[in-house]
């Protein structure tokens, strides 16, 4: 079973985002700046060394901001697979639609974005073994 591992949700507005969920909810928010598109990490509770979640079932996430000519902008979730190339075939042969290449993403690991036979974007994640 591959489980549920990030969520990711569009602002319009960095700020008010960040603002709204740390004041409403206690997240923890962190600027990745430029290089890394200004994504922002969210941590919604207590973490390890490695910034995983300690709690079961908990898992933290990013805000993103919205553009024009992005797949799709609204909340999604991700999805940790063993192997992403297998997986993307198999989202394939189910009747899902790939919308990337995996991409490296420094100190985590792949990540795709594809859209599910419903036309949900969800992405997936090969982690990167430390």
């Amino acid at each position: 079973m591959n489980p549920v591992v990030h969520f990711e949700m569009p602002a319009e507005n960095m700020k008010r985002m960040t603002d709204f969920y740390s004041s409403v909810f206690g997240w923890q928010t962190q600027m990745m700046g430029e290089e890394m598109g200004n994504y922002v990490v969210v941590t919604t509770s207590q973490t390890d060394e490695k910034g995983r979640p300690m709690m079961p079932g908990s898992i933290n996430g990013g805000f993103y901001l919205k553009e024009n000519g992005q797949p799709a902008s609204h909340p999604s979730v991700v999805i940790s697979v063993d192997n992403i190339k297998e997986a993307i075939e198999e989202v394939k042969k189910a009747g899902g639609k790939v919308i990337n290449e995996p991409a490296k993403i420094p100190g985590i690991g792949l990540y795709a974005s594809i859209y599910d036979t419903e036309g949900n974007l969800i992405s997936i994640l090969q982690p990167d073994m430390v």
